[in-house]
């Protein structure tokens, strides 16, 4: 076990402690914008009108809107706020400015991997399909064996990435509520018997089995995107509702934050004393961790949408970048620039986003900021559940792996709400490096195709066939 963790730490500190993917994530992200002649920006405009049309070709299908909550339900998790919280914290509030634009550049990256994932998925049956970067690496590069070790990565991340969730629910829920939970399961008689940090176990089972319950629900459509398209609504109204609150009663103070932004991210102390790259590292590694532009994830959400036009859905999964890091990472931000330094200095964590939500709206800061990171670390939960599943589905389509896949996933929220183990990080990490590393590789001599559709895209844009 030593000598596996010692080749986890050793691949990660390559990648991400060498910045190796930083550079590769911004290398292809620039080439990618310049290729596609910044089509995020020129086609922004279209790009909403597609998410508006949420028709399907067959009543079984998956429209654009759906699998842009599902993509958005990966992207946006508790990392919004502890990565962002940790970005501003070492960062600066300069490292937000590099956050921004590695989301304005990197949502091209974004476009070309989602259209590939489209052009080469597998057809289930009517209006329903399964594909990702594994499909467009055995269909377009011939690489079987190349595909099924991105399927193995993903599913190491997914493994990391779920734990961590878990955590951060059951430490939210009890450093907040923690004697009220312990005087429950007291009064109720279920203390003895969950043992040992009963209070943790309790909250860790009451989150197993609000997964368990969705997961492996019934309905017309997959349980997973059905629960999404509730949850992920709501949870971004019910955020950016109380950011708005907290902006504009903090009106005055915006021009000063945007001030700061710009200055420490350009220069300032920052730059006289040789810290700028640390600014920059921060917003950019934070940036790229939270929206996962390059690294093929969001592709297994953007294959199964029920449309034939690859271009169109490269779109939809662009504005997911944008969102993510331009909307909800920023708020978080906002949150934290704005409030009074006085009362949040010598916090960190999420306990910083904590006080300085209770300087903005008092006593309901807390409870609300509970709230905010259960739903976003759910939803994270089911998304890459769903994702999981897909891409077991590369390596076999016998049901029972679906079934233990599920099992798997079930026992990793338990298991992740009631320790908090630093090596899940390590794993999330581990996989998502291999995982970028792979696709960037594949997706950058084939992207001429995906360019084309885009091509073919705005060719009946102007002739007014679309």
């Amino acid at each position: 076990m030593e000598s596996i963790r010692m080749v986890i730490d050793w691949v990660n500190n390559l990648l991400w402690g060498k910045n190796i993917l930083v550079v590769m994530l911004i290398g292809t992200a620039l080439y990618f914008t310049v290729r596609t002649k910044f089509m995020q920006f020129r086609l922004f405009g279209d790009i909403i009108r597609i998410l508006k049309d949420n028709k399907t070709n067959d009543k079984d299908g998956v429209s654009s809107l759906e699998t842009f909550f599902l993509g958005t339900a990966c992207r946006v998790g508790a990392g919004n706020i502890s990565g962002v919280v940790a970005a501003v914290s070492i960062g600066g509030p300069g490292a937000l400015f590099w956050m921004w634009l590695v989301a304005l550049l990197g949502a091209s990256t974004s476009f070309v991997e989602s259209s590939l994932a489209v052009i080469y998925r597998t057809k289930i049956k009517d209006g329903v399909y399964k594909g990702g970067t594994p499909w467009i690496i055995e269909k377009r590069l011939n690489m079987r064996w190349l595909g099924a070790i991105y399927v193995i990565a993903s599913i190491i991340c997914y493994v990391g990435v779920i734990q961590v969730m878990s955590n951060s629910v059951t430490e939210s829920i009890l450093s907040a509520y923690g004697s009220g939970i312990n005087s429950f399961i007291s009064s109720i008689g279920v203390a003895n018997i969950l043992g040992s940090r009963a209070d943790v176990r309790f909250v860790s089972i009451i989150l197993s089995l609000i997964v368990v319950y969705i997961i492996f629900g019934k309905g017309k459509k997959d349980a997973i995107i059905s629960a999404l398209n509730k949850i992920v609504p709501i949870m971004a109204i019910l955020y950016l509702i109380v950011v708005a609150y907290v902006i504009i009663t903090n009106i005055t103070g915006i021009p000063q934050m945007i001030t700061n932004i710009f200055y420490q991210a350009f220069g300032g102390k920052e730059f006289l004393g040789g810290a700028i790259g640390g600014v920059i590292m921060q917003g950019v590694r934070r940036g790229l961790f939270s929206n996962e532009a390059g690294s093929g994830n969001s592709n297994y959400a953007a294959a199964i949408v029920d449309i034939e036009d690859p271009a169109k859905q490269g779109m939809v999964q662009a504005l997911g970048v944008f969102v993510d890091t331009l909307v909800v990472c920023s708020a978080t931000a906002f949150v934290i620039l704005l409030a009074d330094a006085d009362k949040v200095a010598g916090f960190s964590g999420m306990t910083l986003f904590q006080e300085a939500m209770k300087t903005h709206v008092g006593w309901i800061g807390i409870p609300f900021t509970v709230v905010v990171l259960f739903f976003f670390s759910l939803s994270t939960i089911l998304g890459v559940t769903y994702y999981g599943k897909n891409a077991m589905s590369f390596l076999s389509d016998k049901t029972i792996f679906d079934k233990l896949y599920h099992i798997l996933v079930v026992w990793m929220v338990y298991v992740g709400g009631i320790e908090q183990n630093f090596f899940v990080w390590s794993l999330a990490d581990f996989g998502l490096g291999i995982m970028t590393v792979i696709n960037i590789i594949c997706i950058i001599p084939i992207s001429k195709v995906a360019i084309d559709h885009l091509k073919v895209y705005e060719m009946k844009l102007k002739e007014n066939r679309i």
